[in-house]
């Protein structure tokens, strides 16, 4: 059996001007305000997208995401489902995602985060961590600038032949 993993960051600040988009970390709407990109700036699911890449190798976020985002695709869940066609014979075993900001503020709705991606991932729930903090305002994070994500995936390949 071969093990593989993938390494996934991303980071977004907080939109200037209000575009009316709402915030979405992980799929999940909080308060507060939009961050920016083009999409829905979903940072946590770009970052899965990024993991996804670090297990495949098939870069998806960039020109993939920008061509569906030209389209009219918004919703950073559409870019998981592009990343996760290309697994092949890897089975993803487990997902953790680490979060840093000042705001808003993720504990409560860590258990809707994780549920989230278990559900993206085809994962059962107890394979999906989620950790948050505010880096003690060392970082622009930390000083309620933006949000930063990174996420490790593991999967595994069932091997005949070594």
């Amino acid at each position: 059996m071969h093990v593989a993993t993938g390494l996934g960051q991303d980071s977004h600040r907080f939109e200037d001007v209000p575009s009316g988009k709402p915030l979405r970390i992980g799929g999940v709407t909080f308060e507060g305000p939009a961050l920016e990109g083009n999409s829905d700036a979903d940072v946590l699911l770009h970052a899965l997208v990024n993991a996804l890449t670090g297990l495949h190798g098939q870069v998806v976020l960039g020109p993939v995401t920008d061509a569906l985002c030209q389209a009219g695709e918004r919703d950073s869940a559409a870019y998981v489902a592009e990343a996760l066609k290309h697994l092949g014979p890897l089975r993803l075993s487990h997902c953790s995602c680490s979060l840093e900001c000042l705001k808003p503020k993720l504990g409560p709705q860590i258990p809707a985060l994780r549920a989230r991606l278990a559900e993206l991932l085809d994962l059962p729930l107890r394979h999906v961590a989620v950790t948050a903090h505010s880096g003690e305002g060392l970082t622009a994070f930390g000083r309620g600038e933006g949000v930063q994500a990174s996420v490790i995936l593991t999967a595994l390949e069932e091997r005949l032949n070594h």
